[in-house]
């Protein structure tokens, strides 16, 4: 993050946190997976505790290198991946909506409702869609299922092995897609930004001589809320948040003379944080 880099030199910080974003590498799924095909149907669970997906697909031809199906194609691997997740969170939905149904003869008034989302979610999930458009609904939440998160397509290979028909399909999915040669390249900041950005983060600074970071808040979060990441004292008694926009900073040269030129903002309870805010916290 080269804000991080560039506050922390006109600091002369001894430290430099970044913000972090866990990638967890589990196995490829085949087509069979969720019912025990290969190893992927062991690894399904684990995506169950992630915020978002990272799908890999081939996009590049090569002799040398095997595609387990025998030929290259992107759109085929792209539906046998989320077919899979769509068979297991079938397997999770139906085991649930038994549950409910019991719940509902006994007047539960949530499990009723939560019965009815399910049932809907259902019917969409055996005509092959995603749960995505029911990622906010409080039963799903709590069922973290795998088509309701977040995708992201890796689309392994140059730009211009990347047909128009794999970019259409992963729109019409509502995801995003990042293409990346894994072969040739080092250089993985643009999937990190774009994972950041498809889960709706943003980063807010600190900086002094002990240590620059980068902190990890929610789109939209309120400062007391974005202070209470630094410290849960510092939520609770919040009194007001000095911020500067790092860039602004940057040119001021130091708080002092961000202050006097007035590019430096007194902002209460009520302020929205915004990505590249650099802040100190006014606490009780």
């Amino acid at each position: 993050d080269e804000r991080v880099d560039k506050l922390a030199e006109l600091s002369k910080s001894k430290k430099k946190i970044p913000a972090v974003v866990e990638f967890y590498d589990i196995a490829g799924l085949v087509k069979g997976a969720s019912t025990g095909e290969g190893l992927g149907n062991q690894f399904l669970s684990h995506i169950r505790e992630t915020q978002a997906i990272v799908t890999v697909l081939r996009v590049f031809e090569s002799s040398e290198i095997i595609h387990i199906e025998n030929s290259v194609d992107p759109e085929r691997d792209m539906g046998i991946i989320n077919t899979e997740l769509i068979i297991k969170d079938l397997e999770t939905v139906e085991k649930r909506i038994g549950s409910l149904e019991k719940e509902a003869r006994v007047g539960d008034k949530k499990a009723v409702k939560n019965l009815e989302v399910l049932k809907t979610l259902k019917a969409e999930l055996l005509q092959d869609k995603l749960a995505t458009k029911f990622a906010s609904e409080e039963i799903v939440i709590e069922l973290q299922l795998l088509t309701a998160k977040k995708q992201l397509y890796l689309l392994n290979g140059d730009e211009s092995d990347v047909k128009d028909s794999l970019k259409e399909k992963i729109k019409s999915l509502g995801a995003e897609y990042v293409c990346l040669n894994l072969a040739t390249s080092e250089d993985f900041s643009g999937l990190i930004k774009k994972s950041y950005e498809i889960l709706d983060l943003i980063s807010f600074l600190t900086t002094g001589e002990d240590e620059t970071r980068a902190w990890t808040i929610k789109r939209g979060m309120k400062a007391p809320e974005a202070a209470g990441t630094i410290h849960t004292d510092f939520e609770h008694k919040f009194i007001r948040a000095e911020v500067v926009n790092w860039q602004k900073l940057l040119e001021a040269g130091s708080w002092a003379k961000a202050r006097e030129k007035a590019q430096l903002k007194l902002e209460g309870k009520e302020y929205v944080m915004q990505d590249g805010d650099v802040v100190v916290i006014r606490h009780g």
